[in-house]
């Protein structure tokens, strides 16, 4: 499990706690960084890897065209630990790293490209554990937090790094105490334009967001379709905690390591629509030319890179054919980027009302993995999509459509991680008889263990009859905050936990953007399964 969160605190370095992360564009023009695209070492070499292979690969992503469509980064894994002194100072593997680690990142620099490297949160680092790289134990941040900092961001000179936890999970240490602790120390080395990434492999909490570019939400990936389709399904439902800089890290691309052209599609062209970083895994070097090509896609790396940094979110589902749909240029404009993802062994017809994803009028097409335009459609648009494929789609519309259901599994949950260590977490929960076959389980107990939809929109604001769905087997009460107006529902009963009944109270929006809440402050309240809102 070597994949850390791409911890990449583009740190301000005038806030002295951990609680204030900038992900802004050093351009100053308002707009977050996007994600991070790069290459790492891990996918292709685990711990085997020495100097020349990293300038080769460096080497590779200039000569490939790789550099020219946005990818930056030469990312060092596990592999280059050698011992630590006298005084604890970690030193490098001197018999594969016979120059030293500063001569490397000079020499990335000197491409015009920027330079990453590997630690861990606890003592150990996983290439210690799993891959029998001894000079990786005791080779983590542990115990020297300040050290490590100084020397891989101050002496080294590298512009990024991956925080494993392997180490830290072994030790059965809090991982918010110590990832924000390592980001002190190296906010405190003065490199405020360093970018870090939490290799945590499950969505550790909102916590991240305030310390780190991205942060990985599930195991290791592998250059297998099992591996691919699971990690999709990791974050399906995580579309709200990303954003503002910060972003869901699927981890590294295993394009170009022998997965047939359709999942390749699928992989990359998700990643995009998902907006995960972008690492490639392979060997630069003897990349196949069709692999290359979707690599160096620009209209996918476009969605991927779109300056509204927002993660695409389910909009219609069918068992395990998916619907994602995210706003690209300008948030609630005419253009949407749009994916057709059929992630089963059969053919799939998908037709999708153009209502359902808030788009109004004539709709143009645009195939984004073919370059192709594919017509002008009205009210609705039917494609069959092959097994294990997907069609990747930018939709211009006449006009935006004022949405009508907000789904409970595109909320916000401010107490909802995916760690393990709570088995009554808030959660998103597999629901067949509800919308979209998902709710959100565990609501209320505390005031904070809200569901939150932070961009509830309302073009002119006015009064709502607003219809919510929800399960429960014992009579619940709910209450619903809206722009921090509370109605308390009481006596909820839909007879199970798996069959959804609705309740109707009014409302009242503003125009733009509203809040909407929902919880029960001091006892369990009902599973949600959504909320409809119609204009009286």
């Amino acid at each position: 499990m070597k994949k850390c969160i791409i911890f990449a605190a583009i740190c301000c370095a005038m806030l002295a706690s951990c609680t204030g992360s900038s992900n802004k564009n050093a351009a100053g023009d308002g707009d977050f960084l996007p994600p991070l695209m790069g290459w790492s070492s891990w996918n292709t070499y685990f711990v085997d890897i020495n100097e020349e292979l990293i300038k080769k690969q460096a080497d590779a992503m200039v000569s490939t065209g790789l550099k020219d469509a946005g990818y930056q980064y030469i990312n060092i894994d596990d592999g280059f630990f050698g011992f630590r002194d006298a005084e604890g100072k970690m030193t490098c593997n001197t018999e594969r790293f016979p120059n030293g680690m500063r001569v490397v990142s000079d020499y990335i620099h000197s491409l015009g490209l920027k330079a990453g490297i590997y630690s861990e949160g606890g003592d150990n680092t996983c290439g210690s554990m799993y891959n029998a790289e001894k000079t990786g134990i005791g080779a983590g941040f542990y115990g020297h937090d300040q050290q490590d900092a100084d020397v891989y961001f101050k002496e080294w000179n590298f512009d990024f790094i991956k925080i494993d936890y392997c180490g830290g999970k072994e030790l059965g240490l809090n991982e918010q105490e110590r990832y924000e602790s390592i980001v002190r120390a190296i906010r405190n080395t003065g490199r405020t334009d360093a970018s870090i990434n939490i290799c945590r492999w499950a969505y550790p909490g909102k916590w991240a967001s305030k310390i780190a570019r991205s942060w990985r939400i599930s195991p290791d990936i592998q250059p297998r379709w099992k591996t691919i389709k699971y990690i999709i399904g990791k974050n399906l439902y995580l579309s709200a905690y990303a954003g503002n800089g910060g972003y869901n890290d699927m981890d590294m691309l295993e394009i170009g390591r022998g997965l047939p052209a359709n999942e390749e599609e699928v992989h990359f062209g998700i990643w995009c629509i998902m907006s995960s970083p972008l690492l490639v895994g392979c060997d630069m070097t003897s990349i196949p030319e069709y692999s290359l090509e979707l690599l160096k896609n620009k209209e996918l790396i476009a969605l991927n890179q779109d300056k509204l940094g927002l993660q695409a979110y389910v909009a219609q589902r069918d068992g395990e054919r998916y619907v994602l749909v995210k706003d690209i240029e300008q948030k609630r404009g005419n253009m949407r980027a749009v994916a057709l993802y059929n992630s089963t062994d059969s053919l799939y017809t998908f037709t999708v009302p153009f209502k359902s994803l808030e788009l109004g009028g004539k709709v143009k097409v645009r195939d984004l993995v073919k370059h192709e335009d594919m017509g002008v459609f009205e009210n609705e648009i039917t494609y069959t999509v092959q097994p294990r494929s997907v069609l990747v789609c930018r939709m211009e519309a006449e006009q935006r459509l004022e949405p009508e259901v907000y789904e409970a599994e595109w909320a916000f949950l401010p107490l909802y991680n995916d760690l393990g260590h709570n088995r009554y977490i808030i959660r998103y929960s597999q629901a067949p008889d509800c919308s979209g076959g998902v709710k959100v389980a565990y609501v209320g107990g505390k005031k904070e263990n809200r569901v939150v939809w932070r961009e509830v929109y309302s073009a002119e604001g006015g009064e709502y009859e607003m219809t919510i769905s929800y399960c429960t087997a014992k009579d619940k009460k709910l209450q619903v905050a809206v722009n921090g107006v509370e109605q308390v529902l009481t006596g909820l009963n839909s007879g199970d936990y798996n069959k959804p009944a609705t309740a109707t109270i009014s409302v009242t929006l503003k125009p733009g953007y509203n809040e909407v809440s929902m919880g029960c402050d001091y006892a369990w309240g009902p599973d949600i399964d959504k909320f409809e809102l119609k204009k009286k």
